[in-house]
């Protein structure tokens, strides 16, 4: 299957990380929405292998993405994973319709290929979003 992904990813603390080449980060107490996407047809790169790859902890798991740094630290916690199958990338799409709603983004976070700001999403709670999944 491919397709998009969004994981929410708790951090309970303001924390500071090293993110690769983007540098020493601080990630502010709040939720941040992962936009990312799993376009193969077959292995690690299909939409469920990619998304389990990022919610099973492994001791010794390799450092591939971005998200990676921010998932291998213990105090950043996955709360919610949607799967979103589709035969189109839709993952610009996406993150271009949460930057106009975030509280703020992580430039360049996750999206060295493509030409977004960013695919990682800040909101400092979920009020937004729980006043508003109703009406979907």
């Amino acid at each position: 299957m491919k397709g998009t992904y969004i994981l929410i990813v708790f951090i309970e603390n303001n924390i500071q990380l090293m993110v690769g080449a983007l540098g020493k980060i601080l990630f502010n107490k709040g939720f941040y929405f992962y936009v990312g996407s799993a376009m193969g047809n077959y292995g690690s790169s299909t939409l469920l292998n990619r998304v389990k790859r990022h919610v099973l902890i492994k001791k010794n798991k390799s450092i591939h993405w971005h998200i990676d740094y921010l998932l291998a630290d213990f105090r950043s916690l996955i709360t919610k994973v949607y799967l979103i199958p589709s035969i189109e990338p839709l993952e610009c799409k996406i993150a271009q319709e949460l930057s106009e709603i975030c509280d703020n983004s992580i430039q360049k976070f996750g999206s060295s290929d493509c030409k977004c700001t960013s695919h990682l999403f800040y909101f400092k709670n979920l009020n937004y979003f729980d006043e508003n999944l109703s009406n979907i």
